[in-house]
């Protein structure tokens, strides 16, 4: 079986990129004047640069998985233009009818899907829904995040005081832009 783009990704841009497989704490340590090398912040630095590191890998990993995400549903719109192209609009409905009342006596062509086929497609299908609805539940939760900051910007006004100067415009302003983003999802 190929390898698929995740594997790849994942083979040649994450197992090579952890720190001590690059470079070791005795090495990271050599790197210093030697009154420095045996001094505990040493480490500290060490360690810190390889939370760094840890925290690259994780952002790569998780783009890897969008990326692949992307990668499925890009190949399902080719495919769902593909077929739309291939496909004889005019007499969809009729072929479907009479293969529906005769069956192969029809001469109408057989479908091209068997169950080895329609599996796959299924599965492909049923992973762009779920990147779809992980989409639209990240961006449900960036716009509650800011409903609620909205919220707490107003709260200043329900108790009467406005330490802020420009806190009327901002108030404005958000409620614009939530005003925009209830008009956007009706």
């Amino acid at each position: 079986m190929a390898p698929t783009e995740s594997a790849i990704l994942s083979h040649y841009l994450l197992i090579p990129a952890p720190l001590q497989s690059i470079q070791t704490l005795d090495q990271f340590r050599s790197l210093f004047p030697r009154s420095w090398q045996a001094h505990p912040q040493v480490r500290l630095l060490y360690r810190d640069l390889q939370a760094q590191r840890n925290a690259i890998i994780d952002t790569v990993t998780e783009n890897i998985d969008v990326e692949a995400r992307r990668g499925v549903s890009m190949r399902r719109e080719v495919l769902r233009v593909a077929l739309e192209e291939s496909r004889d609009n005019d007499g969809d409905a009729e072929v479907e009818i009479e293969r529906a009342l005769f069956g192969d006596k029809s001469g109408a062509k057989r479908s091209k899907y068997t169950l080895r086929t329609v599996i796959p497609e299924l599965d492909g299908a049923a992973a762009t829904l779920e990147s779809e609805i992980q989409r639209l539940e990240d961006e449900e939760a960036d716009l509650v995040a800011e409903i609620r900051q909205t919220v707490d910007d107003l709260s200043d006004l329900q108790y009467g005081k406005l330490s802020n100067a420009r806190l009327k415009d901002g108030v404005l302003e958000g409620l614009t832009s939530l005003r925009d983003a209830c008009a956007s999802k009706t």
